[in-house]
């Protein structure tokens, strides 16, 4: 893993975004290269068209969910995405070559450059795969435990693409309770052999402590500190989870580990930059979406009686009450009795119209409003009701630490997670938004506007 302004992004996944990066260069280079050599064009003349293609394809490719780990697809899938994702950027560029030197010339070549794309990107994704089956590039892990939570763990590390992690075994520890019938008998390691002899013999990259408890000489803390200063990675739960899932996880989670940590940095710089990209992304958006807002509005006017805009108190940054604007999805009746009462599916309230606007996040444009006078930023945990966050503060540790940052239209938990309509998946929602607290910066809020614009194309996440 390498850190990217605090953000942890796979080292197999940077080389796989570069390779492919190249191929999009190449593939116009190429076609220009066929198809106009002959007339006397040097391929030289379209170094920067190549370039502007290939950071188009790259962030159209992260926009349709081709760079995600976790994200389990069939091979028929992944083609399908790759080639909707060139045919949705060949016209971009072709309007941007036209803003270079010597682009408008080579804009009859972007076909070519299409289907060079697309031959030479299935050639990749397929010897990744080839790859992978073979264990190249994986990770060989041991845990340390044979409790429930190594076995999530190992769960969590078998959902993830390449480059994979490979459980080579589980170490036991001295504490008797973590029974091996959580764990298979023949996987297990026992801890009569040195820990780092083990980690030797196996070839071991990495160490992962899955125990909760750990206090009472349960770990081999001598043998797990000879692992680290002879350059083998040893990690927690918390870090693992962090790492790995994009979460911090709140049942292993330490007040100390939050207070001695790194993250969670709210300088004046950062703040500048988050508010300047909260009005270029909010005043744009909102241009660009005025006519569709107004032909919502009519729709919603038209279906059912009751307000266009829908107001409800919501709790912003420390907690601060402020009033988020909607467009009304439901009856204006949903709440009658004055009742708090979370979503959920096929939600008999919502209106033929709300189900459609908020399938497509279109109910939420107007709080873009919210978003430029400063209550909310466009990237953030979502807001939620005061009645929900009083019961939530409640029954969740470290549940008002979302709120030490502004509220958002869009977050982590959003693109990570599904709708949630109960305490357990707020719980679940909030290890993805101490995540986005402890890690967010200007590069993690651009790489979620993709994600948000994925979740919107395959409609995930809404009810």
């Amino acid at each position: 893993m390498v850190k990217v302004f605090r953000h942890h992004v796979p080292v197999g996944s940077v080389v796989q975004i570069l390779t492919e990066g190249l191929v999009f260069f190449g593939s116009v280079l190429l076609a220009v290269f066929i198809q106009l050599s002959p007339y006397g064009v040097s391929a030289e003349l379209a170094l920067v068209p190549a370039a502007i293609f290939a950071g188009v394809m790259m962030s159209l490719n992260s926009v349709f969910g081709l760079y995600r780990r976790e994200l389990a697809t069939t091979f028929a899938q992944t083609v399908g995405r790759i080639l909707l994702a060139l045919i949705a950027g060949v016209p971009v560029a072709y309007v941007l070559f036209a803003a270079v030197p010597n682009g408008t010339s080579l804009q009859p070549v972007l076909g070519y450059a299409l289907l060079y794309a697309f031959g030479g990107m299935v050639l990749v994704r397929q010897s990744v795969q080839v790859f992978a089956q073979f264990g190249v590039g994986a990770t060989r892990v041991l845990i340390v435990g044979t409790g429930r939570e190594a076995v999530t763990v190992e769960n969590n590390l078998k959902t993830l693409r390449h480059p994979r992690f490979d459980v080579v075994g589980f170490y036991q520890t001295s504490d008797s309770r973590q029974a091996a019938d959580e764990v298979e008998q023949d996987r297990l390691v026992p801890r009569s052999i040195p820990l780092f002899e083990i980690v030797g013999r196996l070839d071991i990259r990495e160490v992962i402590v899955a125990v909760r408890e750990q206090r009472g000489g349960v770990l081999p803390l001598k043998e797990l500190l000879e692992c680290r200063v002879h350059g083998i990675p040893v990690t927690d739960l918390s870090g693992f989870y962090e790492r790995v899932r994009g979460e911090v996880p709140i049942d292993s989670l330490k007040a100390s580990w939050l207070i001695y940590g790194n993250g969670f940095e709210q300088g004046g710089l950062r703040s500048g930059v988050k508010r300047a990209f909260d009005l270029i992304v909010a005043a744009t958006l909102f241009a660009a979406t005025i006519p569709l807002m107004i032909i919502t509005a009519l729709a919603i006017r038209l279906e059912s009686p009751g307000p266009i805009i829908y107001r409800q108190e919501r709790a912003g940054r420390a907690g601060r009450p402020f009033t988020v604007l909607k467009f009304r999805s439901m009856r204006s009746d949903a709440e009658g009795d004055g009742i708090a009462r979370w979503a959920s599916v096929a939600d008999p309230r919502v209106t033929r119209i709300g189900r459609l606007i908020r399938k497509l996040r279109i109910d939420e444009l107007p709080q873009l409003i919210n978003v430029l006078s400063g209550e909310m930023s466009f990237v953030g945990p979502r807001p939620e009701r005061p009645s929900f966050v009083a019961q939530l503060k409640e029954q969740i540790p470290f549940y008002d630490l979302r709120h030490s940052v502004k509220p958002g239209l869009t977050g982590w938990a959003q693109v990570r997670y599904s709708y949630g309509a109960s305490v357990e998946e707020a719980r679940t929602k909030l290890q993805f938004d101490l995540y986005y607290v402890k890690n967010h910066s200007l590069f993690l809020d651009v790489l979620i506007l993709f994600e948000t614009v994925r979740v919107i194309l395959f409609r995930e996440g809404a009810q």
